[in-house]
């Protein structure tokens, strides 16, 4: 908690509002969180984008926390993921809505992030509905107005005896009305009205929106499924990677919980699959025993084997044993005292804190952890070198 406080100011408010208005569950939570996200900012590429998969129990904190460490300029989406068709809360007694949606937080690491246009196909409806045309040779169509609103070079003519309606003007100059004249692209209404054709096959398809009902959960897609809960669709891997990076590309995955695994493995497949390096990081070694056998499935054995490679080894410090100057505590000291005063329990910026000695050293107090404190610059002055005795009886006088 020290550390987030002296780097990132913004983020420890969202934390401590997140305590008193959630409570200290939610706040510890989000601290959890708050270190893995500063982390993943500091790898992350200025065209590299996040996706933070969460439910409605925590996204409107997370959204906060995300914007507090990537900056609220760098959000680019709140996408509602629907992964179930109903849920039966009524039924069972609840008194909400029934809650069938997840939500996907994509924030960016700079102004200009990787972004490529995925299209979904279009809906039989949508297609009885909107290319409602056929050519001679079965090919559908829709049409389009053939004027606009303004001008642009020779746009205002007369065209097989009309002139654009008023106020307006024809959206093609004339050369180019006939080249598509000739190309059998204009479409005349009844009463001889030309509107432009929009063919079907030559459409790629519509780009998705930020409701993403498209894609079934993983309990329909049983060819996918390898026996863990909180599975992923492939599918749903696919869109983001597809759409936030390039061949070639690393592609980062990891779950921030613990086990069961959750996206990391699913992830790590579907970049593989569109031809991105990747790198997994999950708390559970079934992490690597589902991304080892889903690849061996789909490469087969001769080519997977060695192909991944799987650390098991802790990292751990060095320095551990190394005595550090007592006043590189601070960080530590803030998280203990959750932000407050030792004396006068007051909530103060990180920086108005000082590190102070529980029983001063004139008195043989020593450096070690257990003996240091944080006093605002007020209490620290009132304390002096006398022992935490004094301060509190003070603080009690002063009826603070």
């Amino acid at each position: 908690m020290g550390l987030i406080a002296d780097e990132q100011p913004a983020t420890a408010h969202v934390l401590k509002t997140a305590g008193l208005t959630h409570g200290k569950g939610m706040q510890s939570y989000l601290t959890m969180m708050a270190v893995r996200l500063m982390e993943m900012r500091r790898v992350l590429k200025d065209t590299g984008s996040i996706y933070l998969h969460c439910d409605p129990t925590a996204s409107h904190y997370l959204k906060l926390l995300m914007d507090a460490v990537f900056g609220a300029g760098n959000f680019r989406n709140e996408i509602s993921w629907r992964r179930m068709g109903a849920h039966n809360d009524v039924g069972q007694g609840a008194r909400h809505f029934g809650r069938v949606h997840d939500t996907l937080l994509r924030f960016a690491n700079g102004p200009l992030p990787t972004w490529n246009i995925v299209y979904l196909p279009y809906s039989p409806e949508y297609i009885d509905k909107t290319y409602r045309y056929y050519e001679p040779s079965g090919r559908r169509y829709q049409i389009q107005p053939l004027h606009a609103a303004k001008p642009g070079g020779d746009t205002l003519y007369e065209w097989k005896g009309r002139m654009p309606p008023t106020g307006r003007y024809w959206a093609y100059s004339r050369a180019n009305m006939e080249r598509m004249e000739a190309e059998g692209k204009i479409h005349y209404s009844s009463s001889g009205n030309p509107s432009y054709k929009i063919y079907l096959d030559e459409s790629k398809g519509r780009p998705p929106q930020d409701l993403w009902d498209d894609i079934s959960p993983i309990r329909n897609r049983r060819a996918e499924r390898v026996g863990y809960p909180t599975q992923k669709p492939i599918a749903l891997l696919e869109r983001i990677i597809r759409a936030s990076s390039n061949e070639g590309d690393v592609v980062l995955a990891r779950s921030a919980v613990a086990p069961p695994p959750a996206s990391p493995p699913t992830a790590c497949v579907a970049a593989d699959r569109l031809g991105r390096k990747w790198v997994g990081i999950d708390i559970s070694p079934k992490a690597v025993e589902l991304v080892n056998m889903r690849l061996q499935q789909a490469m087969g054995s001769l080519f997977h084997h060695g192909y991944v490679t799987a650390r098991t080894d802790i990292p751990r410090r060095t320095d551990i044993e190394a005595p550090i100057p007592y006043r590189q505590n601070k960080h530590v000291l803030f998280g203990q005292q959750e932000g407050l005063c030792n004396g006068c329990r007051g909530d103060f910026p990180f920086k108005l804190y000082e590190v102070d000695h529980v029983v001063p050293q004139s008195r043989g107090g020593t450096d070690h952890v257990g003996n240091l404190q944080l006093l605002c610059s007020s209490c620290n002055r009132i304390k002096g070198d006398r022992p935490q005795e004094y301060l509190v009886a003070r603080m009690k006088e002063l009826a603070v």
